[in-house]
């Protein structure tokens, strides 16, 4: 279960950002932007790292755990993609519970911000059941 936000925009710069090691794929500079907004908020939130399909960042607050990743596709314009996923324990996953929420709230400030930032454009959210 993951929640999906794509958009396009020109605000972060692919050049500047630390080369993936694994893969060649962009992230890393939406996840530092992210991770930004995540501390004033007051979720714990560990520092970007590369993935084979792109960067991701663990983060937290008192009730749950994530991980939060972040990709580029490399066309121009270019469109980014970010993906919320909730930990969940193995009983939880067997018993069903614990799951991810449509109105989950770190999705949801993840969605605000994206949508409060006038450069990001043609935004869609997409929440997997």
């Amino acid at each position: 279960m993951a929640h999906v936000i794509s958009f396009i925009t020109s605000r972060f710069d692919i050049a500047a950002e630390k080369p993936n090691p694994i893969n060649p794929i962009a992230g890393q500079s939406v996840l530092l932007w992210l991770k930004a907004e995540l501390l004033r908020a007051d979720y714990q939130v560990t520092e970007p790292d590369a993935e084979d399909w792109g960067w991701y960042m663990d983060v937290q607050d008192a009730d749950a755990a994530y991980l939060v990743g972040a990709s580029a596709d490399a066309e121009a314009p270019l469109e980014w993609t970010v993906q919320v996923h909730k930990h969940r324990s193995m009983t939880d996953r067997l018993l069903g519970r614990n799951k991810m929420a449509a109105d989950d709230r770190l999705s949801a400030l993840i969605e605000r911000l994206i949508r409060a930032d006038g450069a990001m454009q043609q935004i869609s959210v997409a929440r997997e059941a």
